[in-house]
């Protein structure tokens, strides 16, 4: 049986969705990954989707075999206040163990430790820790997005990636696997001009999230 290409899951970050940022179109890591190692793509994907869900809904569509396999799930749970390291482990090993026996190769990513705003610290740690234990079970590479953090690769809510840092993402995902960079594929804006305006436009996004912590704020709790 033929290989069907790179396949993804997992929440909205691997959707991809938003705008393009300093002359970067906005697409999924995945799919710049994909398109770097000409496969075909196939992703599955839920906005807000925790890894119960990607493991009830998503891991019984998939088709395989596929040539690589990409996860990168927790984001969700991590800020979550139900948080439960437990239950994360046992729908996380579940999908790996479903995208490993499909996948000739299988990426999972770690989460950003400073994630969230209110900080999720110290659950992505947490969570990081248990991927890791994962990935090693499962013979999986390891993408570390420990560190992914700042206005460059990241919206001001601290969760969802820039297209700048969907590529960054997918650029580590390239060197984990020893493929070129997707950066590679796309010039990006570096002028002076074209800074400002990602900076004026990233201003507007920080006052509208700054409005969503404050609304926040005042629900309280439930």
């Amino acid at each position: 049986m033929t290989a069907r290409g790179l396949v993804a899951l997992g929440d909205s970050i691997t959707n991809g969705r938003g705008e393009p940022t300093l002359g970067v179109p906005m697409q999924s890591w995945a799919q710049w990954l994909a398109e770097a190692l000409e496969l075909p793509f196939t992703k599955l994907a839920r906005d807000g989707a925790r890894a119960a869900r990607v493991r009830a809904e998503l891991v019984p569509r998939l088709a395989g075999p596929y040539d690589v396999g990409a996860l990168y799930v927790g984001v969700n749970d991590a800020r979550s206040p139900d948080w439960d390291a437990a239950a994360f482990e046992r729908d996380l090993g579940a999908i790996a163990a479903a995208m490993a026996a499909c996948c000739a190769r299988l990426l999972v990513c770690t989460l950003p430790d400073d994630l969230g705003r209110p900080r999720a610290a110290p659950k992505p740690a947490a969570a990081s820790a248990i991927v890791r234990r994962e990935a090693q079970r499962r013979g999986a590479v390891v993408v570390a997005l420990d560190d992914l953090a700042g206005a460059r690769w990241l919206l001001p809510d601290a969760v969802h990636p820039t297209a700048v840092g969907q590529l960054e993402i997918a650029d580590r995902a390239a060197r984990a696997v020893g493929a070129r960079l997707p950066s590679a594929l796309i010039e990006r804006h570096r002028s002076r001009r074209a800074r400002a305006r990602f900076a004026a436009r990233y201003g507007v996004l920080l006052a509208g999230d700054l409005r969503r912590r404050a609304a926040e704020r005042a629900r309280g709790p439930g």
